[in-house]
């Protein structure tokens, strides 16, 4: 889940789980919310539990290309998919692998998260 784009429905199924777990029933009785879900995703710093969203994985793959351009899988993606620019620049390109495209997807998380 960390390397591939999973469909939007089987990723709301997999958060459904993980909010069922915190709020879901015992003993046939719901489980007091004492938070929203927004308000649990919020880092821990801020007061949330730090949950994220399964995107997140696929932007700290992004993350990783970032800031460790010298790992083997960042030099691959580079010299196949963005050669002469930086990930944050480059293009999905023609015919591009599955892992590239997710990764490439999630580029804009990435960014909004840029300092």
């Amino acid at each position: 889940m960390s390397c591939f784009q999973l469909p939007d429905g089987i990723c709301e199924d997999i958060d459904s789980m993980v909010r069922n777990y915190w709020w879901g029933e015992r003993e046939n009785k719901r489980k007091i919310h004492w938070k929203n879900w927004r308000t649990l995703c919020d880092p821990k710093w801020v007061g949330g539990m730090g949950f994220r969203s399964l995107k997140a994985l696929l932007a700290k793959q992004g993350w990783r290309l970032i800031s460790v351009p010298d790992s083997l899988v960042a030099r691959i993606l580079k010299a196949k998919y963005y050669p002469r620019t930086t990930f944050l620049q480059a293009n999905v390109g023609s015919n591009p692998s599955f892992t590239w495209r997710s990764i490439f997807n999630a580029r804009l998380l990435l960014e909004a998260g840029l300092r």
